[in-house]
């Protein structure tokens, strides 16, 4: 099956056929849930809550789509701004926060009366009730990441993207210059969040050029951070995740196998994305190449040739030129 990014436009691919089929697939959604997990615990966030005495964060969900990776940000207390370039899949999440709000109204009241007589122990549970109850403290925006984001300077106090950023390594049209987009992209993430604050891409990048690139345009604008790979060594479990900070001294976590995300270079100049970065190929430790096996001298055509002749089959016979090397131009 051929990558999405190939077919077209995002907006075209996700029609309302294939935005139903995705949120309707169990393997998606947990697919999703899971990768949404994971970003949050890379963006490391204060956990909400009175116990806890974090404050409910303001998250930018990029590529939102159905509103999967939203519905995560709701259940771990958090409020999100969703934007994605199709239609279909926005109209997908909006039926879902309809949903919930309207859950809600109808069932916000009946539990007011038990409330009461709950102990200290049941406190947790009724508030992933309550949470369950509750409108959805979600919104979403139909617009192109590609163009920047069009939100007021420190406005969120985080980001996350799900399997959206490669779309913008991609050219639909002789406009779309995917160095460009990314760079409006990064340059506007840069404006909109708030100092200290984090954002985490994944993606899925189909070389590793596209990889550098991505990561190349974000230090540009002054991103700090770096790649994390979680399952390098699997084909189909392996993930990519961009953690990027405002703090330089902050370095890129482990991926869960223990792989060490690639850091983003201090000077900003580019990044190092495993060990297949073609700038750096030839410099120090890189290995000499390795001599072909069975070197075709004239000892070894001979033996072959008498190889050949043992076994019944025709051969030409041995003359001087048998073995000699021909010069470059005849």
């Amino acid at each position: 099956m051929s990558r999405p990014e190939l077919t077209g436009h995002a907006s075209l691919f996700y029609n309302a056929r294939e935005a139903r089929k995705y949120d309707s697939s169990s393997r998606m959604v947990g697919i999703q849930r899971e990768i949404t997990e994971r970003a949050i615990e890379l963006l490391n966030l204060p956990t909400p809550g009175p116990r806890e005495g974090g404050t409910p964060s303001f998250v930018l969900d990029v590529g939102c789509g159905s509103g999967l990776s939203g519905q995560v940000l709701e259940e771990h207390g958090h409020v999100w701004v969703g934007c994605d370039v199709s239609r279909d899949m926005l109209n997908m999440a909006n039926e879902r926060i309809e949903e919930k709000r309207e859950a809600a109204l109808h069932g916000g009241d009946s539990s007011d009366e038990d409330d009461s007589s709950n102990d200290d122990d049941d406190e947790s549970m009724n508030d992933g009730q309550k949470r369950a109850t509750e409108p959805s403290p979600g919104d979403l925006l139909h617009h192109d990441m590609g163009t920047g984001l069009p939100f007021r300077p420190a406005t969120f106090d985080a980001c996350i993207s799900i399997s959206a950023l490669q779309w913008l390594c991609y050219s639909n049209s002789k406009d779309q210059i995917p160095k460009r987009r990314l760079m409006r992209f990064f340059s506007s993430l840069y404006k909109v969040l708030r100092r200290g604050a984090r954002a985490v891409l994944q993606f899925y990048p189909e070389t590793s050029e596209h990889a550098i690139l991505i990561s190349e345009c974000a230090a540009r604008v002054g991103f700090a951070g770096g790649i994390v790979v979680d399952y390098p060594n699997s084909t189909k479990a392996k993930k990519h995740y961009l953690v990027l900070s405002f703090e330089r001294a902050h370095k890129a976590p482990r991926g869960l196998t223990g792989a060490e995300g690639a850091l983003l270079d201090e000077e900003r100049t580019g990044v190092r994305v495993g060990d297949k970065d073609p700038k750096r190929a030839g410099k120090r430790g890189a290995k000499a190449p390795r001599k072909k096996k069975g070197s075709k001298t004239k000892e070894w055509i001979l033996h072959k040739k008498e190889t050949q002749r043992k076994r019944g089959k025709e051969t030409r016979k041995d003359t001087k030129y048998t073995g000699r090397k021909r010069p470059m131009r005849f």
